[in-house]
Order: C-alpha cells, then sequence, then structure tokens
C-alpha cells in the first residue's frame, strides 16, 4: 500500500531516506530550511558524494513521487513524518546538541492537523522520545491524534542505499497500548517490501529503540580500539597485528570484521555517539557503566599522534624542511565525508609541526579544502607525492592499493611509505624499493 511521507531534514540522513522510500512505493516530499541543499536535490544532484545515491535520487525525481520544499506546510497531510535531523556534539561539551531536533519537531508539530505518525531516526539521547510525544501533544493541533515512534537508523557511508532499501533488521520504539499498535501496523506499511524480504523486525520501547544506535556505535568503536591496543602491544613486542586479527578472527564468538588496525575511526557517528552516550550516563547517575568508553575514545585519538610520531621518526626526528604526503582526507573510503576525519586530523598536525603537506583525495577535496585551506592539494595521487619525504597512507581508497608503486617511486624525494590503514601490499611496495612501514607490523 502506498502511503505519503514526509522526510524532515534532507542532509545524509534525509536525502537517501527521501529518496529510498520513493523506491520502495510511497510519495514523498523533503523539507530542509537550507535552500541551496533543496534546489541541488531538486535538480536530482546530491549535495554529497554517496555511491548509488545519484542513480537513486534522479529515478525517484523521474517518478514525480518525490518533492523537495523548506514550506513544512506541504508535507502536513502525510501519514507518516520521518525525522532525520542531524545531532552534532554539542561544542566544548560531550552531549548532543538537540536544537535542530527540537526546532524542526516543533515547527513541523504546529502544522499537524489530522491524525498522523511522527517517526524519529536521528541519533538522539534515551529519553528523547517520551519528550517529544509530550511535546506533539501539547503543540500539535491534531493534539492526541499526534502518535509517534523511533525507528533508528544504522547507515554505513558508502552503503547507505543499500542499508535503508535492505536493511539487516528494522527497529520501532512505541508506546504500549493501542495506540503503539497503530504506529507499528503505519510502519509495517511503509516498510512492507523491506519485510516481505524477510527483514527482521524487533518492536520495543521508546528507550530501547533510542538506546541501539549507541549501543552498537559503542561496541564498534570498542572493537577498532581493542586491536588497536593490541596494536600497541605488537609494536612493542615485534608481533604482527594483523596476523593477530585474523588469528582471533576465526573464533566465531569475536569475528574478523572491524579488527582493522590503524589511526582509527572519524566520521560524524562513532566519535560524537560514544561521547554523547557517555553523557547521557552521567545524568541517568549511570556514568559508571560507560567509563570503559573514554578509554575507547583515548585509545582511539592516540593513534592519530603516535601516526604523526611515526611519520615524524621517518623523516629523521623533525618536520621542518620536509615534504610529507597524505593519501586520503575523508574518514573512510567512498565517502566524502571529513567529520573528524583522523586523515585530516593527522595532516594537520603535522603541518602545524612545520611540514609541507599535501593530500589527496578522490572524493573529498573541497571538504577537506573548507576544513583546513592551509594544507596544499593535488588533483592526483602521484601529484601530491612529488618532492615527499615520506607518504602517508590514511584512507584505504581502492585507487590507493592498486597505484603504480614504481611510477610514484620516481616522483618522491625518498622512496618511504607508512601504511596508517594496513591495506596496502607491503611487499609489492618493498619489491619496488620502498621503505614500508604499518602500524603494529614488524618493520622488515
Amino acid at each position: 500500500m502506498s502511503l505519503r511521507l514526509s522526510v524532515i531534514g534532507t542532509g545524509y540522513l534525509g536525502a537517501v531516506h527521501a529518496a529510498a522510500m520513493v523506491e520502495l512505493g510511497h510519495e514523498v516530499v523533503a523539507v530542509d530550511v537550507d535552500q541551496a541543499k533543496i534546489d541541488l536535490l531538486a535538480s536530482g544532484r546530491a549535495p554529497f558524494f554517496e555511491p548509488g545515491l545519484p542513480e537513486l535520487l534522479q529515478k525517484a525525481m523521474a517518478t514525480g513521487r518525490l518533492t523537495f520544499t523548506t514550506d513544512y506546510a506541504l508535507a502536513a497531510d502525510a501519514d507518516v513524518h520521518f525525522l532525520c535531523v542531524g545531532t552534532p556534539q554539542r561544542a566544548g561539551e560531550f552531549a548532543a546538541d538537540l536544537r535542530y531536533v527540537d526546532a524542526a519537531f516543533g515547527e513541523l508539530a504546529r502544522h499537524l492537523h489530522k491524525p498522523t505518525l511522527l517517526v524519529g531516526k536521528s541519533t538522539v539521547p534515551v529519553g528523547t522520545a517520551a519528550r517529544l510525544a509530550e511535546m506533539a501533544r501539547n503543540v500539535a493541533p491534531a493534539g492526541d491524534d499526534v502518535m509517534l515512534a523511533w525507528n533508528p537508523e544504522f547507515l554505513r557511508e558508502g552503503f547507505a542505499v543499500k542499508d535503508t532499501l535492505h536493511p539487516d533488521r528494522l527497529v520501532y520504539g512505541v508506546e504500549a497500548g493501542p495506540r503503539g499498535e497503530r504506529a507499528r501496523d503505519l510502519l509495517d506499511q511503509v516498510y512492507a517490501a523491506t519485510i516481505a524480504e524477510g527483514t527482521p523486525r524487533i518492536v520495543t520501547d521508546y528507550a530501547t529503540a533510542e538506546l541501539v544506535k549507541v549501543a552498537a556505535n559503542s561496541f564498534l568503536a570498542t572493537k577498532i580500539s581493542f586491536i588497536n591496543a593490541m596494536s600497541e602491544v605488537c609494536e612493542a613486542a615485534g608481533a604482527d597485528v594483523t596476523a593477530l586479527a585474523d588469528a582471533i578472527g576465526h573464533d566465531d564468538r569475536i569475528g574478523r570484521k572491524f579488527l582493522g588496525a590503524g589511526v582509527g575511526f572519524g566520521g560524524g557517528c562513532l566519535p560524537k555517539d560514544i561521547r554523547a552516550f557517555m553523557a547521557r550516563a552521567g545524568e541517568l547517575g549511570a556514568d559508571q557503566a560507560l567509563t570503559f568508553l573514554r578509554e575507547v575514545d583515548a585509545i582511539n585519538m592516540r593513534r592519530r599522534a603516535r601516526m604523526v610520531g611515526i611519520a615524524r621518526e621517518q623523516c629523521g626526528g623533525g618536520f621542518i624542511g620536509k615534504r610529507v604526503a597524505v593519501l586520503g582526507a575523508a574518514f573512510k573510503p567512498d565517502s566524502d565525508d571529513t567529520r573528524d576525519s583522523p586523515a585530516l586530523s593527522v595532516a594537520a598536525q603535522v603541518r602545524l609541526q612545520g611540514a609541507h603537506v599535501t593530500v589527496h583525495d578522490p572524493e573529498a577535496m573541497a571538504n577537506a579544502k573548507r576544513a583546513w585551506p592551509d594544507l596544499s592539494f593535488a588533483e592526483s595521487a602521484i601529484a601530491a607525492m612529488e618532492g615527499a619525504h615520506v607518504v602517508l597512507h590514511l584512507t584505504e581508497w581502492r585507487e590507493y592499493r592498486d597505484i603504480d608503486v614504481v611510477a610514484a617511486g620516481e616522483v618522491v624525494a625518498v622512496k618511504r611509505i607508512v601504511d596508517g590503514r594496513n591495506a596496502l601490499d607491503g611487499q609489492r611496495w618493498r619489491d619496488a624499493g620502498w621503505a614500508y612501514r604499518a602500524l603494529g607490523r614488524p618493520q622488515a
């Protein structure tokens, strides 16, 4: 059954969700306060890089069932409204900044004159849904006829289209009783095609649904920081962290995923989510339960400093007068997202310590230039490496794994590379005369 939906917020989450909902057969009105972003999306172009999104967006626009607007009134008659507004970290604090969620929710609620369902998808501190449900009853003209559910997103940048159309699970947080049952039934209609594929569906309360995303991200962050802590031990002991990860990864209780040692995690989710989780636990009087996340965060940040230290060693103990090439600016491949990017963090620290730093990234150059205009940038990896005394591999793009190591060796000042992602074929580089160094592995 086709429904009329609205999507509030057209950032990374909202733009993908809006186009995907049209693909699932619904009519969608997407709302944002940023007119430039709306104009871009309305022309069928995405304001960020995400594989598969431009094609999905253009297909959705061709149906005539996807509208982008800045006018909340045009979304008022939707059967279901999805709130997809960002929740960044507060400046100078660990806690999440809910101003944008509250503003969008309040503005939408004022236009709701008929029974409808509001669905939160943003990652929020536990307790937010109950507060917003009360706000809806007090602000919306429809009052008690406005229901609320929480349906957390589990998108991986680079795989967002797949994760939206074919998720590994659906989670509904609803209130108890008949209203919650109606909310569940409406969400089942929204995701009818997904459920028909056999996707697991978990129906629970607001608080549990709110905790699912931050709990999952905290576990993944812990796993990454665990292997990076082992990397530190491996370096001290002369062991190989990649072989260690392979060995323990064969234990099906552990698994190999997220055991890639390197410069650590970044992006717009894991860092701010674990910090907001710690802050909210403190507000609830459960801060002792999450003290381990402080060390997870500390290990992650320490990897960046370690990378800078190794680069300094490779340059003879100092950066003054040295040229450093940085391969990668996005926090991960298949994305142009530079938020809290380990690659850019390392590049900036090396630059501040006196090196001339040149950065290349296949997709994130524009965002990187806005974030760090003092860095130099090159239009190709080979160009970035010209005259370099050391090359730092910091984002595992395929093109860096496939680079012509002989051609690269002809442009650098010194054939020296540090693999901050343990993703390159070290023997291939060594065979071409390079000194290859990787985090957590013995030096050849």
